[in-house]
């Protein structure tokens, strides 16, 4: 069974602007998770579109829950291949991103379209499909539910990126402040401290049942 979603956003900026602002989209405060980004292929048809293949490295911290079942040397890394399509003919751009590693735990797959909206020619709509799989005997579906509700919470950190790049771009100053950076970050440090200083504890009280 694979779980499928979707879901249509708009960005108040031209199709144009868009399209250089996902070349340009990281670094942003959204995308702290998103390590590396690498172009391995790129050219123009015949049709004069672009078309590219990226990959990306990001961070991919499993669920607490979750953890016990995978092998400790489970990297904390995932590599995910990009495919783009830019025709500047027909003002779209179509994106196909997939995940390669780990890919037999979960699968996630998305297809994006962007191209202007119908009804503001100024603003540019996001057509988003997703489908997400699990071939985990026994943690199928409650890593598919899982794999849903990141990739929703992921959709709306990526239009936040986009909306800071895009008001950087036009010199606007982006609504994400350092300060409520800063703030998130170090509630992350502190969440990350408290389920280590858990790990700590339990540790220990299993050291003195042996005792």
């Amino acid at each position: 069974m694979v779980k499928y979603f979707a879901c249509v956003g708009h960005l108040k900026s031209s199709w144009n602007q868009v399209c250089i602002a996902f070349w340009e989209r990281y670094p942003n405060p959204y995308s702290n998770h998103v390590l590396t980004e690498d172009i391995i292929f790129r050219e123009v048809t015949p049709g004069n579109c672009l078309v590219s293949r990226r990959l990306l490295t990001k961070t991919n911290r499993a669920p607490r829950w979750m953890e016990k079942y995978l092998p400790v040397t489970m990297a904390r890394h995932a590599y995910i291949i990009e495919d783009s399509i830019v025709d500047p003919q027909n003002r779209t751009m179509t994106t196909l991103t997939w995940n390669i590693s780990h890919a037999r735990m979960m699968s996630v797959e998305e297809r994006c379209e962007y191209r202007i909206n119908p009804d503001n020619t100024s603003w540019t709509e996001i057509n988003r499909e997703a489908w997400i799989s699990s071939n985990l005997y026994g943690l199928s579906r409650a890593i598919q539910e899982f794999g849903l509700a990141r990739f929703k919470t992921s959709v709306a950190k990526t239009m936040k990126g986009f909306e800071y790049v895009l008001a950087k771009m036009q010199g606007e100053t982006p609504s994400r402040t350092l300060a409520e950076h800063a703030t998130e970050r170090a509630r992350e440090t502190a969440l990350a401290a408290k389920e280590k200083a858990k790990d700590l504890a339990s540790q220990a009280h299993k050291k003195q049942q042996y005792v």
